[in-house]
């Protein structure tokens, strides 16, 4: 994000704002419901998160540069989703109360992002720059240890995972208990007893991967293009094995980032034509796999009789404004919150304390403060309609959603502050750690967590957090030798950012 000269900077934002105003002419040729003041703000939060987009995508940013893969997201999530709503006539549930006119709120909503998002760029650029000129310590591969501590882990991972299958019948019985339920989700998994499970078993996939890359550093044939092409393709079937089955579309793409980012950091850079390959076969397999996830193991039978159409909910339009947004859910909280009859009483913070209370078992603290179930479905249904046990809400709101479920609209753009200055710092450890520092096997998994932060809420973060780091860490740190900063005379370091891509 820093340049030269003001040159680049002037270019991103013409270019940005050039794609954005083509975007938006385009759908308004194409839908008159899109002739609505909604669309300014709309198309202001593109081009600001669109500038950092465009430098990325003219490659001068690092390829794992937590800024530029946010600012792609983030057009998405600030710019293209809110459009899609009104172009699709898309929105929550007809059961839910909805407002007179979505796009107005809509736009209330897009002002309070287009607020957090120029103050997200602001706290993102200052972050990166402030600290020292290097890191206080290296992580040195104790590669007879991290072998050994990967070894442990897959045979203990596999092992439980085996357990659960058996425990299910077999596979078959395993995704018919996986899909029955669709709103289980991952903190459900916590209060159900199987966070620990899926903690260790889901962990496999990861390790093996830790376990080939520390092997590749003294065997040459295993850095060959179409070895590391076989490695992806034998991470994807493993993780399907080892969680994928369970129906989430997240974990599975989280974790092949994760895995891409081993590769390219340790291992050997990938082009930037191989990470658009990568991502034209996820979106490819996040729609299908919708399709698993709402009819489970008939999803083949479906195929054969051709009616993947009448599971249309599962489709482009559950994926991109499902999954991958939050626009009418944060919209319909705002409409909400700030209505003149609203009785939503704010929770102040106790979501986030809810959250915080996952980590005690219940049968220790059988009182535990709810997660953000209860205020959701207070706000979404009116108060007091909250019951544990029988009727709840199991959406997830988002870093804006949740900030208003504590503490109102307002404060919403100071909540992407927050979270600018963290993916700030984040680039600012990219650009300082050394090649071979054992950390850089961890990085990729916590910039996949910020993509976590702008859609989820704190008891999915802190869950998956747990679930999916805390193995692998424990693993990367058993491995590693701490050592000081180098001494001033040491040889200087290889910069990341200037590795030659040769996949």
């Amino acid at each position: 994000m820093t340049h030269a000269a003001g040159q680049p900077r002037i270019s991103n934002l013409l270019v940005a704002t050039m794609a954005c105003l083509a975007i938006v002419s385009g759908m308004v040729i194409a839908n008159e419901a899109l002739l609505h003041w909604f669309v300014l703000p709309v198309l202001l939060c593109g081009i600001v998160i669109g500038q950092d987009a465009v430098e990325y995508l003219s490659g001068r940013m690092p390829m794992f540069d937590p800024v530029g893969i946010l600012a792609l997201f983030g057009v998405h999530f600030f710019f293209l989703a809110p459009l899609l709503h009104v172009y699709w006539d898309s929105y929550l549930e007809s059961y839910i109360e909805q407002p007179r006119e979505w796009r107005d709120w809509l736009g209330y909503m897009a002002l309070l992002n287009l607020a957090g998002v120029l103050l997200y760029r602001i706290a993102a650029q200052r972050a990166a720059l402030w600290g020292a000129t290097a890191l206080r310590s290296r992580w040195e591969c104790q590669r007879s240890a991290m072998l050994w501590a990967c070894l442990a882990g897959l045979l203990v991972a596999g092992s439980i995972q085996m357990a659960v299958y058996v425990s299910r019948g077999g596979i078959g019985g395993y995704i018919a208990a996986m899909t029955a339920d669709v709103g289980v989700g991952e903190a459900d998994s916590a209060d159900t007893g199987m966070g620990i499970v899926f903690m260790v078993s889901e962990s496999f996939p990861i390790l093996a991967l830790i376990f080939y890359a520390v092997a590749t550093q003294r065997k040459r044939y295993l850095k060959l293009t179409f070895v590391i092409l076989g490695v992806f393709v034998a991470f994807f079937i493993l993780k399907m094995l080892f969680g994928g089955l369970r129906g989430s579309r997240s974990s599975i793409i989280w974790a092949l980032f994760w895995a891409a980012g081993i590769v390219h950091v340790w291992i050997k850079p990938l082009s930037r034509h191989f990470v658009v390959l990568g991502l034209s076969f996820l979106v490819a397999f996040m729609y299908l796999y919708g399709f698993y996830k709402g009819l489970g193991k008939d999803v083949l039978v479906a195929m054969e009789e051709g009616r993947l159409t009448d599971n249309a909910q599962r489709g482009w339009s559950s994926m991109l404004l499902g999954d991958l947004g939050r626009s009418d859910v944060q919209a319909f909280l705002l409409y909400r919150i700030v209505r003149e009859s609203s009785d939503y009483q704010l929770a102040w913070g106790r979501t986030y304390l809810g959250s915080v209370a996952l980590l005690i078992p219940r049968g220790i603290w059988p009182d535990r403060p709810p997660i953000k179930t209860k205020e959701g479905t207070d706000v979404m249904f009116g108060a007091g309609t909250y019951d544990r046990g029988d009727w709840y809400s199991s959406k997830v709101y988002g870093i804006a959603g949740e900030t208003m479920l504590n503490f109102g609209p307002w404060p919403v753009p100071f909540a992407y502050l927050l979270f600018g200055m963290i993916v700030g710092r984040l680039q600012w450890f990219l650009r300082k750690l050394e090649p071979g520092d054992t950390r850089l096997l961890i990085y990729p998994f916590i910039v996949t967590w910020c993509f976590s932060i702008i859609q989820s809420d704190s008891d999915n973060l802190l869950f998956n957090f747990i679930k999916d780091g805390m193995t692998p860490l424990t693993v990367v740190f058993v491995g590693s030798r701490r050592l000081g900063r180098p001494e001033p005379g040491a040889p200087a370091r290889r910069e990341l950012s200037h590795a030659p891509a040769s996949l």
